[in-house]
């Protein structure tokens, strides 16, 4: 008698047969692609890749690649912050990134690296955002566009590398009689923190750094920490359950890695 299975169970078959064979592998103190557990996979920037642009840049860890791209314009500043300008961030996940992305309106991921990204920039105030004032009712508005060109898994920790490094090569335009001089520049952004996060997921007691994309498929925990030189600055947890004593190790995971990558930025 022959059975044949739905989708769905042979997702769920699928995904049991690769989470009982990344353990077996990190039983041996390994991971699939052979690095460590809080090992990354290989980090590239470069910066100011988009002449247009206010600043811009390429952040790639493994496959995965992100462009981020900086823009101002003269908006009108929040009633409760009448002098300080406003920083936005937006993102989208190409179609040509993932076979699992699809074309159209900004769907709940996309939504979700955003906010994350947005959230490490904003709590780590590395932008100065009273500099941003022009005259009343009108400040300087950053956007920060980011694009997941490779999806090859971790685009999140990829997204806020490739935002930070888009602050450090961005400038502040000139103003004058209240509008943009567009090529002309005032000074350089030059951001005060560099705010990365650091994303684990957890598969039986381990903590994986960067997870590839067949990690994230069995992963039974995710969380996403943002950090600077000095403190906490986001924090995104997904599914699953973690202990103080999890949340305290991941902390610890978090500012070592992000020193290191803060390194390859600087430099």
């Amino acid at each position: 008698m022959v059975m044949i299975m739905g989708d769905e169970v042979k997702d769920v078959i699928m995904a049991q047969i690769r989470r009982d064979v990344l353990n077996n592998t990190l039983s041996k103190g390994v991971r699939f692609d052979g690095r460590k557990f809080d090992e990354y996979r290989p980090i590239e920037v470069q910066r100011g890749p988009i002449k247009t642009a206010e600043g811009s840049a390429v952040a790639k860890i493994g496959q995965t690649m992100v462009l981020v791209a900086a823009k101002f314009d003269i908006v009108k500043p929040f009633p409760d912050r009448p002098t300080q300008g406003v920083m936005v961030s937006n993102a989208e996940l190409l179609p040509t990134a993932s076979p699992t992305f699809e074309s159209g309106p900004p769907d709940e991921y996309s939504i979700e690296v955003a906010r994350v990204v947005d959230r490490a920039l904003r709590s780590a105030e590395c932008v100065d955002l009273n500099s941003f004032f022009v005259e009343t009712d009108k400040v300087l508005g950053l956007y920060l566009d980011i694009y997941v060109l490779n999806h090859a898994g971790n685009y999140t920790d990829t997204a806020t590398l490739a935002a930070t490094a888009a602050l450090l090569d961005t400038k502040i335009p000139k103003v004058e009689n209240g509008a943009i001089i567009r090529g002309e520049y005032a000074k350089p952004l030059n951001p005060t923190k560099l705010p990365l996060t650091t994303t684990m997921v957890k598969v039986g007691n381990n903590w994986l750094v960067d997870p590839s994309r067949d990690e994230e498929r069995v992963l039974e925990t995710t969380l996403t920490i943002g950090t600077t030189e000095e403190h906490v600055c986001a924090m995104q947890k997904g599914k699953g359950a973690i202990t103080k004593d999890e949340l305290v190790e991941a902390m610890e995971i978090a500012f070592k890695r992000g020193d290191d990558i803060r390194k390859i930025l600087k430099g």
